[in-house]
């Protein structure tokens, strides 16, 4: 949930880099969206080598997110 300043770290649970990046990327997105007034996105993923998770993010353009299972919070 994210705080006053826009973390999306809840207490006690640390999230990796590429899960940060990926999370910080969306809210923009989600952001920017709105201030404009509408917007369609679509996100998915799937589990690919050594359970890295590919993380898709389609918003007129693709933005593709490698995350490493240990960036996982437990």
């Amino acid at each position: 949930m994210p705080d006053d300043l826009g973390n999306h770290q809840s207490s006690g649970i640390g999230y990796g880099a590429q899960l940060r990046e990926a999370l910080d990327h969306l809210c923009g997105l989600v952001v920017d969206g709105l201030k404009h007034g509408f917007f369609d996105y679509s996100i998915s993923c799937e589990v690919g080598n050594k359970g890295r998770r590919q993380l898709v993010i389609r918003a007129g353009k693709n933005h593709k997110f490698t995350i490493p299972e240990d960036d996982l919070p437990r």
